[in-house]
């Protein structure tokens, strides 16, 4: 690996560690990691920018079940270059969900995510 992928790979990890640790502390962490061109992908809809986003993960948050926190669990986590990805679960509520974030300066520019459901 060279000198410029690893320190490619070592920004992709502070964004995505930081990502991961945001859902503890709200919307405007998870918001944090993201600009007016982020786009995150669904199998429902793609939402671009601060405010589709927004909206996104506040449904998310706002219909999870407080008892899903404890039971998220990642299954499968990787870094290669500027792309993070990883697999986890919620069981019961989500028996496989997938994310992979694309990060550019600092900054997740296009997500996807897919979830599946019991």
């Amino acid at each position: 690996m060279t000198e410029i992928t690893a320190q490619i790979e070592e920004a992709t990890k502070r964004v995505f560690e930081h990502h991961l640790g945001a859902f503890a502390q709200g919307l405007d962490a998870i918001l944090s990691d993201y600009d007016e061109t982020s786009v995150l992908v669904t199998p429902q809809q793609v939402y671009r920018g601060l405010d589709e986003i927004r909206g996104f993960f506040k449904g998310f948050l706002d219909g999870a079940d407080p008892a899903f926190w404890p039971a998220f669990k990642i299954v499968s986590q990787c870094v290669a270059r500027e792309v993070a990805y990883f697999a986890w679960e919620a069981k019961p509520w989500v028996t496989l969900a997938t994310d992979t974030l694309v990060i550019r300066n600092g900054k997740i520019s296009v997500q996807t995510f897919t979830s599946l459901s019991a």
